[in-house]
């Protein structure tokens, strides 16, 4: 059980869809050298022996990973039909207002509705199959053949151009490219795009690797890799999604459009608020002692800033300090100029690179688990709640810690199910952004968590 949310968020990013044969022409038009091994295509991993089967009855691996991957009625399906939603009524109507023409061929959405293949792509390649093996597992050209031969090793094919997913820090960074944006062509959803009707982007990486697996970590899985550490995977998601995001808004052609800052890295809600506030002249925002902003600026999105500092204080709290140090300074820079703000956003980024290490190498067990949980429940933490994209950020995470804590045998499922009331009344709390009370955000956080310690 993910969470309400979590189902709500995947399902918001994908639509259904049609297919095009001009899109495949203007992937070729965007490319860029992303990886150095050409893209072979989904066909060519569909064989009954590889990965093609109706069932799974492999010895190895299931082998029904491309049945799972285009299963229209599962949520691991969803990448198979990313590219359906550029056909679809909003599709069409978001590249409309955008003046791009159709979007089924436009470079600004096949970046992350397709598999971009930025280094070429083989005959058996079809834009139609969206995001393919190939845009996550990595150009096959290379390794195809030998990932399955006798006495290949994983560190072996992953030389030859394999993507390295079972490492937390590069599963991060690939999912983040479409899930949150890159600089590579097509990957970058600005705040033109959303307000074209594009729903917001929203991600933690393993609540929706999640909803997205179709392999089993048994025990060939650790011997050939090893077993996921599900505390450690969202911590360090977290950090490496603070920074990506100060990276890009560091990037000249990305930070700003026009006369304004790219809004996109801002927190919605800090504008998209109710502005007739009555006679009494009544605030309709919360101050919140993580922004050191003058009232009246809109806040940068600090959702995985707020995250990574509850993380850090368990997990890392010799680098803790100086990373909610360099988050003040990166806010306050904010209401002085654009080189201060660039500045602070490298400091803080380097700050979080620091983190993401660090965490990537600390073994996160069950006391981690349960303190970081304390720790975003915290009164430190949770007066940071003041936002909708932090709050909701805050439930995936509690979410996903108690998962871990089940999967890794630190809790049983039945003795977990009694939480899962608290959790949905939380998810419940964020599950309408026009809606969102801090207040009572805070309280069904509070309690989610308190059903959670009572698990000890």
């Amino acid at each position: 059980m993910c969470g309400a949310l979590g189902v709500a968020l995947l399902g918001c990013a994908i639509f259904f869809f049609a297919l095009t044969s001009a899109a495949d022409r203007a992937v070729a038009s965007s490319a860029s050298p992303a990886s150095s091994f050409s893209h072979v295509g989904v066909a060519s991993c569909s064989g009954s022996t590889c990965h093609g089967r109706s069932e799974p009855t492999g010895k190895v691996v299931r082998q029904d990973e491309i049945l799972q991957w285009q299963n229209a009625s599962s949520r691991t399906g969803a990448h198979s039909r990313a590219f359906a939603v550029l056909a679809s009524p909003r599709g069409q109507a978001i590249a409309a207002k955008l003046g791009i023409g159709p979007a089924t061929s436009a470079g600004e959405c096949l970046g992350c509705h397709a598999d971009p293949a930025y280094a070429g792509k083989g005959p058996r390649w079809h834009v139609e199959d969206g995001v393919g093996c190939e845009a996550c597992h990595g150009g096959a050209q290379q390794w195809l053949t030998s990932h399955y031969a006798v006495g290949q090793t994983h560190a072996a094919n992953v030389a030859r151009g394999l993507y390295p997913l079972d490492q937390p820090r590069a599963r991060a960074e690939k999912c983040l490219d479409c899930h949150f944006g890159s600089d590579k062509p097509g990957q970058f959803v600005s705040h033109r795009i959303m307000a074209a009707g594009h729903p917001r982007v929203a991600f933690e990486v393993d609540l929706f690797s999640a909803l997205q697996q179709h392999h089993d970590e048994d025990t060939d899985y650790a011997q050939r890799k090893r077993h996921t550490n599900n505390v450690q995977l969202w911590a360090v998601g977290q950090a490496s999604a603070v920074g990506r995001a100060t990276a890009l808004f560091a990037n000249p052609r990305l930070g700003t459009d026009g006369i304004f800052p790219e809004i996109y890295f801002f927190d919605c809600h800090t504008c998209h608020r109710q502005i007739v506030d009555g006679p009494n002249g009544r605030a309709n925002w919360l101050a919140n002692p993580g922004r050191p902003i003058p009232s009246g600026m809109p806040a940068f999105n600090d959702e995985n800033m707020i995250m990574l500092s509850a993380a850090a204080k368990v997990a890392a709290p010799g680098a803790a300090a100086k990373f909610d140090a360099d988050s003040r300074a990166f806010h306050a820079a904010l209401a002085k100029d654009r080189p201060s703000a660039v500045a602070a956003a490298r400091k803080l980024g380097a700050s979080a690179g620091v983190l993401a290490d660090t965490m990537g190498r600390t073994a996160l067990g069950r006391a981690e688990t349960f303190a970081i949980i304390d720790s975003i429940s915290s009164s430190a933490i949770a007066a940071r709640f003041t936002d909708y994209e932090g709050s909701a950020q805050a439930v995936m995470a509690i979410d996903t810690l108690l998962n871990a804590l089940v999967r890794q045998g630190h809790v049983s499922e039945e003795r977990a199910r009694g939480a899962r009331g608290a959790i949905d009344r939380a998810y419940k709390a964020v599950g309408n952004s026009n809606a969102y009370r801090p207040a009572e955000f805070r309280a069904a956080l509070g309690q989610a968590a308190a059903s959670i310690r009572a698990l000890k």
